[in-house]
């Protein structure tokens, strides 16, 4: 096993005076450069910002329903289509990154999601908002494992545990901020679908002056598109951290979406940063999450994350049943306590699996899990939704991912007692 894995797997940096794998911003004798820290953390701001982008509308989609008249079920098929694109980005984008560097596709994709924010600014129709997610999607699906991998190579330290924390916290707090700065914004400021958007660009200005600033690395290899592959020695890691992430993006997909307009009809007010809040709410425990378990086996995480997912699920199905905010609340937090601890897990053990020539390819293909959980639940429950209700729809909904979480946590058990050399 290699220096920078053990490395990795502790959580430690390497010994002093040997060579960081992958850190080209760290000094020979192994200790970081200021230069390095500041490309590190201006990466991390960037992905943060970009995901902050794409959430702004999360509080604003019951006020584009009145204004340009479709159901919730719209809402939900617009954002499939953000995912429908980000998907087949991400599988191109990464591999492509790892071929000509980074620098070169990020560039673009900051390109994008300035003119993604530019189309919701001016929207009149329905039509405008799926073009604007279109172009999110380009954005993110080319930027966010491309992002994730400039993360690890960054580390001054080369320490990947350290670079999936940063990756997880700066992803959950971009998918928080934008329904907080959205919703408090059309609540309390003018121009209420125009000024968030506007602030995003203003943001996205010195992410691209920090993608301008990364290093100009590049293989070597030639491009070419290719189906997803994942190393046959992390098969078994990516399989089951996969499965785990997908339901855990799956809650994050039902709070984006739904959850505003679900936390209206309990408690009857048309405010919209309480529903922007209960997103952040649930975001913001997982963040936290991630900070407390830094540090811990990818797969404690995992084993301790998916009850609580699954408990915080039981009670959002409950809260809808007796119509109670603070059992809401509790849903929120316990849900995302579970969700934060899932995605740090499962993003760590792939992380550090990870061939570091094909990092932003795997990671990539990992991202496409999660999205894919992000988009394809929410579909069913918005078709649900216009049968039964949106309330029981949630229900089943929080009631069936409880149990998959339930069954995917059997299964992680019995793997480790099977092969306890492995955690």
């Amino acid at each position: 096993m290699s220096i920078d894995r053990l490395g990795a797997r502790a959580g430690s940096r390497p010994p002093r005076g040997a060579r960081v794998s992958g850190s080209p911003d760290a000094t020979l004798d192994g200790r970081p450069s200021p230069g390095g820290r500041w490309r590190f953390w201006g990466a991390a701001y960037t992905l943060l910002i970009l995901l902050t982008g794409t959430n702004l509308p999360t509080p604003l989609y019951r006020g584009y329903e009145a204004r340009f008249g479709f159901s919730p079920l719209v809402v939900t098929l617009i954002f499939a289509a953000y995912v429908a694109v980000l998907i087949p980005c991400l599988l191109l984008a990464g591999p492509l990154s790892d071929a000509v560097g980074h620098r070169r596709v990020l560039l673009p994709a900051v390109a994008v999601a300035v003119l993604g924010s530019l189309v919701f600014a001016l929207a009149d129709g329905t039509a405008w908002l799926f073009a604007a997610r279109v172009l999110q999607g380009l954005a993110i699906g080319a930027a966010s494992g491309t992002l994730t991998a400039a993360l690890t190579e960054l580390e001054p330290s080369g320490n990947r545990r350290k670079a999936a924390l940063v990756s997880t916290v700066a992803s959950v707090g971009g998918l928080g901020l934008g329904p907080v700065l959205a919703g408090l914004l059309a609540q309390y400021a003018p121009a209420p679908y125009v000024l968030p958007y506007a602030i995003e660009i203003a943001l996205l200005i010195p992410a691209a002056a920090v993608v301008l600033a990364l290093p100009a690395t590049r293989s070597g290899k030639r491009w070419r598109p290719r189906r997803p592959g994942i190393p046959h020695a992390m098969r078994a890691v990516f399989a089951t951290s996969g499965t785990a992430g997908f339901l855990a993006f799956a809650v994050i997909g039902l709070f984006l979406t739904l959850v505003p307009t679900y936390v209206a009809t309990l408690s009857g007010s048309g405010n919209l940063l309480l529903g922007g809040a209960a997103v952040a709410l649930m975001l913001a425990c997982s963040a936290l999450a991630q900070l407390i378990g830094y540090g811990r086996p990818a797969r404690a995480l995992e084993l301790a994350g998916l009850p609580l997912l699954a408990a915080g699920l039981v009670l959002l199905a409950l809260a809808g049943g007796v119509a109670s905010l603070p059992l809401l609340l509790a849903a929120t937090v316990i849900a995302g306590i579970g969700q934060g601890l899932v995605f740090l897990g499962g993003l760590t053990a792939v992380n550090q699996a990870a061939p570091a020539e094909r990092r932003a390819d795997v990671l990539s293909s990992f991202y496409v899990i999660m999205y894919l959980g992000v988009g394809l639940p929410v579909i069913g429950v918005g078709l649900l939704a216009a049968a039964v209700g949106l309330l029981a729809a949630v229900q089943y909904f929080a009631c069936v991912v409880a149990a998959l979480c339930l069954a995917v946590l059997l299964a992680l058990a019995i793997a480790l007692v099977r092969a306890p050399a492995r955690r």
